[in-house]
């Protein structure tokens, strides 16, 4: 036998496979009205070493839009100032007590964003303010301003936007007055000698949140956790990124979006959403060989360690929406750019650690561009149930490049799902999930069977929601999609999770062979 057939003979190796919990750092516990980047966040790493755990998959981590959104973002590259650890400004000296007093209103179990957003804002400006007085010399001065450099190709524009944003409250960019709106050259220098002190605020926000976001980050990759990170595929009409660049988005003259994204009716809507996003001008980004997304996924990718892109399916085909209709139904299918954009960014960026959200209609032309590129998709339990045996999210149909979930922060918890599912679904599941009678009316004991179901499957990649691993009800749901008010709120207590969380989640990831690789001796 030759040394080639003996070669070609040998197995490949096994896939790691890993978990991971997901929770949006908005949802930790913390003092300050809504979770952080702070020593909370610091204790839910801690928790997920103890817990068995490799990943931790967040929301998008930009600044949030229409409805507290962060899918609505203000910037695609930006990162979210309610996010800052206020503590360490406050030990900084960049704070004080009376500063950092909490205003009536701040509820420990939502995030009640007017009265929050309002705080600590106030809290950062305040901070500026002191900070700014340090001598020109000071070192932190000095890091400020070499980031302000590092990143002038998109903070510049952002900055900038977010200064007039504030000069024209409510105001979509294209009312603004026409020269500002256009961006011509001597109405942005004005603009920028007029706003210099917001557009230094808004400034110091994103360098405060960037390097206490790689200091977290550090922490951990060092103790073996890496971080999901979530990128919507569309960005905001008003935004910094359509102001900045408009002829990369389908624009009418005055600068309105011609049409608009969402999806046809679904599992989620039976008149389908309409997300209001401007189309991409996918001519236009060809003709740059797709840079705005090498620049883009750079950004991204230098925050997390692997990125779900939400709506993946839009890259293989898009619902285009007339701006002029108020609802997704008279929409119309769009080709989009396909493999070509990410070749282009692999092209410089190199392999792309990328986990395809395919999700709702799903054509073949998305799973044959999926499996062209190689990413994993995703399967969500509690969409397994609905009919029978060939049923594509059951575990027994999972494949291995896939990651799958009981649910994620847009489905209700396990425990609200079980609570509304159909006599056929709880017939289904019981059966399936093996867990008998006595889960009738016990919706926790159901959660966790879809936890180790999630746990058991045969993908690389299992997720579970915190929500799920406390098995909270439909008053603990992260998202509904198509509803605009409600949403993103709700936030955990530490009180709630107690050891046996952990240790049950270890236990299962060590029956299923999910466990960190341990180091050799």
């Amino acid at each position: 036998m030759s040394d080639t057939m003996g070669a070609a003979r040998k197995p490949s190796p096994e896939p790691l496979r890993v978990s991971g919990v997901l929770l949006h750092p908005t949802c930790l516990p913390g003092p300050h009205g809504s979770g952080d980047i702070g020593p909370s966040a610091y204790h839910f790493i801690d928790w997920l070493v103890v817990a068995g755990q490799q990943l931790w998959q967040i929301l998008p981590l930009n600044p949030i839009g229409a409805g507290n959104s962060p899918y609505a973002s203000v910037s695609a590259l930006a990162g979210n100032p309610l996010l800052i650890d206020l503590s360490e400004l406050h030990h900084l000296g960049w704070l004080d007590d009376v500063q950092m007093q909490l205003p009536p209103g701040m509820q420990a179990h939502s995030v009640n964003y007017s009265v929050v957003g309002a705080y600590r804002m106030r809290c950062l400006a305040a901070a500026c303010e002191r900070f700014l007085a340090l001598p020109a010399d000071a070192p932190m001065r000095h890091a400020f301003s070499a980031f302000c450099i590092e990143q002038e190709a998109w903070l510049d524009d952002y900055s900038l936007f977010m200064a007039l944003n504030e000069a024209h409250p409510g105001q979509a960019w294209c009312h603004w007055p026409p020269a500002l709106a256009r961006r011509e050259p001597a109405a942005l220098a004005r603009a920028r000698d007029e706003h210099r002190a917001a557009i230094a605020f808004w400034q110091f926000c994103q360098w405060n949140f960037h390097r206490q976001w790689a200091r977290l980050k550090a922490y951990a990759n060092q103790r073996g956790i890496g971080i999901v990170g979530d990128m919507p595929i569309f960005v905001a009409h008003h935004s910094a990124d359509v102001w900045a660049e408009p002829g990369l988005f389908l624009l009418r003259a005055d600068g309105g979006p011609a049409v608009v994204a969402g999806v046809p009716p679904d599992y989620f809507s039976a008149t389908g959403q309409r997300w209001g996003n401007p189309l991409y001008d996918w001519r236009v980004h060809r003709q740059q060989k797709f840079d705005w997304w090498v620049r883009r996924l750079r950004s991204v990718l230098g925050l997390v360690d692997r990125v779900r892109i939400d709506h993946f399916r839009g890259f293989a085909g898009h619902w285009e929406i007339p701006a002029s209709h108020p609802t997704a139904l008279h929409g119309r299918w769009r080709k989009g750019p396909g493999a070509a954009l990410f070749r282009a960014v692999e092209q410089a960026l190199g392999p792309l650690p990328v986990i395809a959200e395919d999700l709702g209609e799903i054509t073949p032309d998305v799973e044959a561009l999926r499996r062209r590129l190689g990413y994993p998709g995703m399967r969500i339990l509690q969409f397994a149930f609905g009919d029978d045996s060939r049923n594509p999210y059951l575990p027994h149909r999972h494949a291995r490049d896939s990651v799958v979930y009981p649910g994620t922060h847009d489905n209700d918890t396990s425990a609200g799902w079980w609570a509304l599912a159909s006599v056929h679904e709880r017939h289904f599941a019981r059966e399936y999930l093996q867990v008998g009678e006595a889960a009738e009316d016990d919706a926790a004991v159901m959660a966790w069977a879809l936890v180790r179901a999630a746990i058991a499957s045969v993908a690389d990649t299992a997720i579970v929601t915190m929500q799920d691993v406390l098995t909270l009800p439909s008053s603990a749901r992260m998202n509904t999609p198509g509803e605009a008010d409600g949403c993103w709120q709700w936030r955990m207590q530490w009180q709630q999770v107690l050891p046996h969380h952990a240790e049950r989640l270890a236990s299962l990831c060590r029956l299923y062979g999910r466990l960190p690789p341990q180091p050799t001796p």
